[in-house]
């Protein structure tokens, strides 16, 4: 049983004229025997809690701190009318923080045997499975004075996607790649090409790509147009150790990482190239490998929606073998981790040489932008102290880059924002060159 504020309000109403006039335990009696018949009476019309019946439908995916709508169908089987308040619990996070008390509560009325829906608006603030909890009802009776309140278990459960913020990029990749093709006026060529189709030749156009015995054949010159190759295999490899864990700004860097994922997962799967994903860290944390170019951003964006950081130290030698076991064919092979000198030193360049022998490798990491304004401050000495441990951490960024270059990886360092569009230029820049 719950008491309301009007219980109290009567019981203090009636109190006070006893006290003040004629103190007495029968005063007191008098007073609080009829609230409490009245009360008892409350709590037996209201209806009951246990058996309510619920059922859930909407939405089961929502981009991360996009809208999600979740209804719920409350059945009131009982003879009386349901006059509630409803709590619809999910996780803190599934709200903007501060919303999450109005956006979960509800006043309810269902005559007896009808029902009625309800709809709990979801805006998530963390990627991943939001679960939800328990619906608590509390059923007031006709006076208002008593009420009955019960929890029970609904099940229902919202993927929260990631943002792929970096789509807005994409269109100005895509007429890149466009011209990389060959569909637009600008033609390129690049060592690995494949020859697409002959064409009559323009004033602009470079003379060794003149095909000499087509000329021969016909009254003009005609001249060799170039594409990339395709059906190239792009393996993306996210580090999801301990390292993944930091945030820059307000991203943790494995988003950053993700939304690069995705951005070059749009773009290769557009360029007709094969992509798949491998997450890392002491074990295959998510995987996929062999979809059709539909069905491929749906299913990685499945797959990276409930991955997190795991806090432990990432076995590169594992992350390598399982490399090399997804991709037996050359690949272009995309790790995205730190450049933190000694995981870097004691755990990759090891087993670069094996990758890079086989494979072409990009190493992409996220910078934090914040180093780098740190270095350029000198307002006091406290700021002077910072810029020299700031411009310490660049350096050995700049050497870890170098070294990684030494051993034949392309390196990709970037701010968050603008990690994915580098790394989409660097992919650009190898298949032009046909390096993939």
């Amino acid at each position: 049983m719950a008491l309301t504020g009007r219980t109290a309000l009567l019981a203090a109403l009636g109190s006070l004229p006893v006290g003040i006039l004629a103190p007495s335990w029968a005063g007191m009696l008098a007073v609080n025997a009829p609230l409490s018949l009245a009360i008892l009476c409350d709590y037996l019309l209201a209806a009951p809690v246990r058996t309510l019946r619920f059922t859930r439908s909407g939405d089961t995916t929502v981009r991360l701190h996009e809208q999600a709508n979740v209804q719920l169908m409350v059945s009131n089987p009982s003879a009386r009318p349901l006059r509630a308040q409803v709590r619809d619990a999910w996780p803190p996070s599934s709200w903007t923080p501060g919303t999450e008390q109005a956006a979960s509560r509800h006043r309810l009325n269902v005559p007896a045997g009808e029902r009625r829906r309800l709809s709990t608006v979801l805006r998530p603030t963390r990627r991943g499975d939001r679960r939800a909890e328990l619906v608590t009802v509390r059923s007031y009776g006709p006076l208002g004075l008593a009420a009955r309140q019960g929890s029970h278990r609904v099940p229902w459960t919202v993927r929260v996607l990631p943002p792929f913020t970096s789509r807005k990029h994409l269109p100005s990749r895509l007429a890149r790649l466009r011209e990389l093709d060959g569909r637009t006026s600008v033609l390129s060529r690049g060592q690995g090409t494949e020859f697409d189709s002959l064409r009559e030749y323009v004033p602009g156009d470079d003379t060794r790509s003149i095909d000499w015995r087509a000329t021969a054949r016909q009254a003009t010159l005609a001249v060799r147009t170039w594409r990339p190759e395709r059906d190239r295999h792009i393996l993306i490899v996210l580090d999801t150790g301990r390292t993944s864990a930091g945030r820059v700004g307000d991203v943790p860097r494995l988003d950053a990482a993700m939304d690069a994922a995705l951005l070059l997962t749009a773009l290769a799967s557009r360029a007709g190239d094969r992509v798949g994903l491998l997450a890392y860290d002491r074990r295959i944390r998510a995987q996929v490998l062999r979809r059709s170019a539909h069905e491929l951003l749906p299913a990685m964006v499945d797959a990276l929606a409930p991955l997190e950081p795991e806090l432990v130290e990432t076995d590169t030698r594992g992350l390598a073998a399982a490399v090399l076991k997804n991709a037996p064919q050359r690949s272009l092979i995309v790790l995205l981790t730190g450049l933190d000198a000694a995981p870097i030193e004691q755990g990759l360049l090891p087993v670069l040489p094996q990758l890079a022998q086989r494979h072409t490798v990009v190493v992409a990491s996220v910078m934090d932008p914040k180093v780098q304004q740190m270095s350029l401050e000198r307002g006091d000495i406290q700021a002077v102290y910072g810029a020299a441990a700031a411009l310490q951490t660049l350096e050995q960024r700049r050497r870890t880059a170098q070294q990684l270059e030494r051993y034949g990886a392309t390196v990709v360092d970037a701010p968050p924002e603008l990690l994915a569009p580098s790394l989409a230029d660097i992919y650009l820049a190898l298949k032009a060159a046909g390096r993939l």
